[in-house]
């Protein structure tokens, strides 16, 4: 039986930064980081497998004081900090100074292409602006810094009423809570709603021992019903049956490790992922052989097959027949149709697993 430590390690956290600087505002920094590290999926042994990878920088030096005095001592600074995913510039006074903005905007631009997306807030787009990067794009700051930020940077576009706003692999957000309100997007965008709610409710007080007992959280419905889980992740899957549709993927989708999900799909469905989502392919491989127009290449590849070869010996496999005998029996019905002589076909019974996957991405 693997490790906690060996399953931990199929699953690799995102590596995510967080830019601070003498002046900065303590919950800009503070909130992001609590919120990256309080989210997790549950590995199945009832251990926590961090979803995220957090790094404080500081921009000149790794210990630096914040507005109301906190000292923080960061895990790294601009020239020491790794290869990131994802980069959030705090707001403060201190990011209003030039030597300040101008060094943070310099880093970006030698890490964007490096960068899936780049996130300020509130004034921490004073740090984001010089780029060039946010030219022609919304983003929103504070109302006291918006018309000091559109006479500096006038080709942004600025609407200071809207708390948050994402432009592309920007996010830009305003407000004492705005950092913890931007990871919260960003963690429903990695990891789904059921992640994101559970650091939401994470960082909300918690009830007394005496409500405890009366309430039941809402997590605890949802772990104990792991089919939940995968209402929307069926109708995804045919959705996007062309696409990388690995264990990882799909337990990423599903917010859960590799090997758990692999274990709760298989008691619910019957069989593993793989071979489930491959029935699923050759299905609807066979459907589309039926339409007029098509050739064996291009519907092995629409439904996610990387080769012809591979594609001929899965459906020969399941179905007991070539696929181009499918493909000549459309083509035939077409040129029937086309003449006014359709005949008549009776259509194949579905099997149980296919109505139950049809019914539940009706539901």
């Amino acid at each position: 039986m693997k490790s906690p430590s060996d399953r931990a390690s199929i699953f690799r956290p995102i590596r995510v930064g967080l830019v601070g600087f003498d002046e900065v505002t303590a919950m800009h920094l503070v909130g992001p980081a609590d919120a990256f590290v309080g989210a997790a999926l549950d590995d199945g042994y009832g251990n926590r497998i961090p979803c995220y990878e957090v790094h404080t920088i500081g921009v000149f030096s790794d210990r630096f004081r914040a507005e109301d005095g906190l000292m923080f001592e960061a895990r790294e600074t601009l020239s020491t900090a790794p290869v990131l995913d994802t980069i959030v510039v705090a707001g403060g006074s201190g990011i209003r100074r030039l030597e300040v903005g101008d060094r943070v905007a310099a880093w970006i631009l030698k890490r964007v292409n490096d960068t899936r997306r780049i996130g300020a807030v509130c004034t921490g787009i004073y740090g984001v602006a010089p780029t060039g990067l946010l030219n022609g794009r919304e983003v929103t700051t504070h109302w006291r810094f918006a018309r000091d930020l559109g006479r500096r940077f006038p080709r942004l576009k600025i609407d200071h009423r809207k708390p948050f706003v994402q432009d592309g692999p920007y996010y830009t957000t305003t407000g004492l809570n705005g950092g913890t309100n931007l990871s919260l997007a960003m963690i429903q965008e990695d990891y789904g709603p059921h992640v994101a709610q559970s650091v939401e409710q994470e960082l909300s007080l918690r009830l007394t021992k005496e409500d405890q007992e009366e309430l039941t959280p809402e997590p605890a419905l949802f772990d104990n019903h792991p089919i939940d889980r995968f209402s929307d992740l069926l109708g995804w899957v045919l959705r996007n049956l062309h696409a990388d549709l690995s264990v990882e993927v799909l337990a990423r989708r599903a917010c859960m490790c590799p090997d758990h999900f692999s274990k709760v799909f298989k008691s619910i469905f019957g069989e593993p992922p793989s071979n489930f989502v491959q029935n699923l392919r050759l299905n609807e491989a066979r459907r589309r052989l039926s339409k007029r127009r098509k050739t064996l290449r291009t519907v092995a590849a629409s439904v996610g097959f990387s080769s012809p070869d591979s594609f001929h010996r899965a459906f020969e496999k399941k179905f007991g027949g070539r696929p181009s005998s499918y493909l000549e029996n459309g083509q035939r019905r077409g040129a029937a149709a086309a003449n006014g002589s359709l005949a008549e076909h009776t259509s194949s019974t579905r099997s149980n697993k296919e109505l139950a996957v049809v019914s539940a991405v009706e539901s």
